[in-house]
């Protein structure tokens, strides 16, 4: 989640176990120790420049439920030997620097980006994919808590809207659970239909909200993808075929940036040759034709594909008039009133 969303829950679950006397002090402690695991780029940058190694060591170590217990252990420790408010009440304390460094990564691992959530165990990131990176709705309950404790201080009344605050919060992630469930079954039905029931696929709400989301299925030449507004869509889920360079990937799969790439992202990933490159682009973030992640990983040399050191690319997309389509897609099936475009109407058609 973005880091204002982590310093508030860091100051939540802080403040709110913690004595009362102590509550302004954990909000700015809890909000610390919230933001702390996101410092790990800063040291990944002094040590690659590898934009591949950038993106995939991130959320690795300094989320890993196999270190933090131990990192806030050692701070809890340290600043129990000065004699201060965490020698006062050490094991309010050393709950309240558990629960704020720990809740970051789990947070974390209801995003689409993944979360290396036992590291150093070589499993895949962790990714329910049930919110958006950016979740006003989520990060809402949190600021108002943080807000009422900040001028409430001692008083009953900050404790009770830290809890609130946080037990809202959590009920709009079971919703993001249960509205992805739902996706899901919908999504399902339609894929088997179209004979890939047993393809990849993943499902991650639209940014801002929970209440359209997007699915992408793998198909042997490419992928598929749909959209499915929990407010407006009632029939048959509908997707769209989109090609991938399937032969080109096949040369250089074995590639280690590659291998680093497919193991970050489960194989979602699309292939394309641009300016005479071949470009991976993570099919997670973003949505055809635009993403967030886009790797050079070969070029051609007139006979065959041959690898070069991997490089990020980024071009211009218009963000302003995708999240108008967005906004008015939660509320209209475009199939409602046939206003579905001839070139998309055609390709379901193909595919259903």
């Amino acid at each position: 989640m973005d880091s204002i969303t982590q310093i508030l829950l860091g100051a939540s679950v802080a403040a709110a176990v913690v004595p009362k006397h102590h509550r302004r002090a954990a909000l700015l402690a809890g909000g610390a120790l919230g933001t702390l695991p996101d410092l790990d780029s800063f040291p990944i940058m002094l040590l690659t420049e590898d934009p591949v190694s950038l993106m995939t060591l991130h959320r690795g170590l300094s989320h890993s439920l196999l270190v933090l217990p131990f990192v806030a252990w050692a701070i809890w420790a340290v600043f129990r030997r000065r004699n201060g408010r965490v020698a006062e009440a050490p094991t309010r304390w050393f709950w309240a620097m558990q629960l704020a460094l720990v809740t970051h990564p789990l947070l974390d691992a209801f995003t689409v980006y993944g979360t290396q959530l036992l590291w150093p165990l070589p499993l895949p990131p962790v990714m329910w994919s049930s919110v958006f990176i950016i979740d006003p709705m989520y990060t809402l309950w949190l600021f108002l808590g943080v807000l009422v404790a900040a001028f409430a201080g001692a008083r009953p009344a900050a404790q009770h809207v830290l809890v609130l605050g946080l037990a809202l919060s959590s009920a709009y992630l079971g919703w993001s659970l249960l509205a992805k469930g739902m996706v899901e079954r919908d999504a399902g039905r339609a894929l088997a239909g179209m004979g890939l029931a047993d393809a990849p696929r993943f499902s991650v709400p639209m940014p801002f909200n929970t209440l359209l989301w997007r699915v992408v299925a793998m198909t042997p030449d490419g992928f598929v993808e749909g959209e499915r507004s929990l407010v407006a869509d009632r029939g048959p889920m509908r997707f769209r075929r989109y090609p991938s360079e399937t032969a080109a990937f096949a040369q250089i799969a074995e590639l280690p940036a590659v291998r680093r790439l497919a193991w970050f992202n489960h194989g979602f990933m699309k292939a394309a040759v641009r300016d005479g490159r071949l470009v991976l682009s993570d099919l997670r973030m973003g949505a055809e034709p635009d993403y967030s992640f886009n790797f050079a990983v070969a070029e051609h040399d007139g006979e065959d594909w041959r690898p070069i050191p991997p490089e990020q690319l980024s071009w211009p997309w218009e963000a302003r008039r995708r999240l108008g389509e967005m906004w008015a897609r939660i509320w209209k099936d475009p199939a409602a009133d046939g206003s579905l475009d001839a070139h998309e109407g055609a390709t379901e058609g193909a595919i259903r």
